[in-house]
């Protein structure tokens, strides 16, 4: 058997870094508030709907050490293999760090579990909770130009880059775009500008002795929140870019969940994996596998109004994602891996997307079922 046959599947799970203290947030909506707050306040919104969600190890924050590196042991020993942060950045600077900065970065074990980015560039806002009338205030906008491209990318370099915990893909460093779109918008729209500033980005990084990066795109047929715009030609204009690579980041990227207010999850993920093998054939770079764990984003919705269908987020619900249908997402995953995705990796939403009902974090009803599943066939 070759090393390349032998090659175990990575896992890379996504971290939504908002349970935690951000002077940013403390301005918006008061003094030591976090998306805990919504969780708290989630209520049912249909007969047999499961909430709220209680997380079993209560509502910490994730920017304590110790919190982290029990988070980051959890991780570790299910067969998780890199954390994934959802990173910000908006026209006044960083935004949501402290999950990793103060958290996993300064936790006594991060070197158990790698950790990587995802620049989640698409603008923030006025969802917590969102009303029944659009559009939504826009808080922050996420194009950026090529100035503060610049000051972002430098930021990396300078303060995560460097660290031996950052996940490397084929040698090189995992960077993801979430909104590409977004991306070329803030920069001028010219596709031949947009790759001169990336080739500059990867020429700081070798020029900072750290080698090369490896560029990956979020990519997805429909739009999830608001002011999101899908890539058209993906392999051309991924090819005029230079990227490295694609994923996703939820299944609701790609289908729409079929039935209001609620459908179940075994029907859904049915479909979902379907795209495994489409997009392996239609995409010319490779393509990294997405299972997501469920979908409800009630919570970020005004609970005492009447839930309708009316677009992110008040959106179809996910039933019975109990962790045993989860297990069954991860095996197909991980034979379709195993005999058709080079490099071997599996993204995952996510490790706590609470408000959006795609956690693997330990909750009272299942424990540590949805870690168990992922232990069970990466690990096992």
């Amino acid at each position: 058997m070759t090393v390349e046959q032998s090659a175990k599947t990575e896992v890379a799970v996504y971290y939504f870094p908002n349970y935690h203290i951000d002077e940013v947030n403390e301005r918006r909506h008061g003094k030591g508030w976090n998306e805990w707050a919504l969780m708290k306040a989630a209520t049912p919104r249909f007969p047999g709907h499961q909430q709220p969600k209680v997380p079993l190890w209560g509502y910490e924050d994730e920017a304590d050490p110790t919190v982290m590196a029990r988070k980051i042991d959890a991780a570790a020993d299910h067969g998780i293999d890199s954390f994934i942060f959802d990173w910000y950045w908006y026209d006044d600077g960083p935004y949501l760090h402290g999950a990793l900065e103060r958290g996993f970065l300064k936790a006594d074990n991060n070197d158990k579990l790698k950790f990587s980015l995802m620049w989640a560039n698409h603008d923030w806002l006025e969802i917590m909770p969102a009303t029944r009338h659009k559009p939504y205030p826009i808080l922050a906008e996420g194009t950026v130009t090529e100035r503060q491209f610049i000051e972002a990318t430098d930021y990396m370099i300078e303060h995560y880059f460097h660290h031996p915990s950052y996940w490397r893909v084929n040698g090189g460093l995992y960077f993801s775009i979430y909104e590409l779109m977004n991306l070329v918008k803030g920069l001028g729209g010219n596709l031949s500008e947009v790759r001169r500033i990336l080739d500059d980005f990867r020429g700081r990084v070798r020029h900072s002795g750290l080698g090369e990066l490896h560029l990956n795109a979020v990519v997805w047929g429909i739009a999830n929140l608001p002011g999101e715009d899908k890539i058209v030609d993906v392999n051309g204009f991924l090819g005029q870019l230079g990227f490295d690579s694609i994923t996703s980041y939820v299944w609701i990227h790609h289908d729409e969940i079929p039935n209001f207010p609620g459908s179940d999850y075994a029907e859904y993920r049915d479909i979902s994996i379907q795209n495994f093998e489409k997009f392996t054939s239609d995409y010319e770079l490779p393509y990294f596998p997405n299972v997501s764990m469920g979908w409800d984003a009630s919570p970020r919705t005004i609970q005492s109004n009447v839930y309708d269908l009316l677009g992110y987020p008040h959106t179809p619900i996910l039933t019975n994602n109990t962790p045993e249908a989860f297990k069954e997402a991860l095996s197909f995953a991980k034979t379709f891996i195993e005999q058709h995705t080079k490099p071997r990796i599996l993204t995952i939403n996510s490790w706590n997307e609470w408000t959006e009902g795609s956690y693997l974090e330990p909750d009272t009803d299942h424990g540590y079922g949805y870690l168990e599943a992922i232990r069970d066939i990466f690990k096992g």
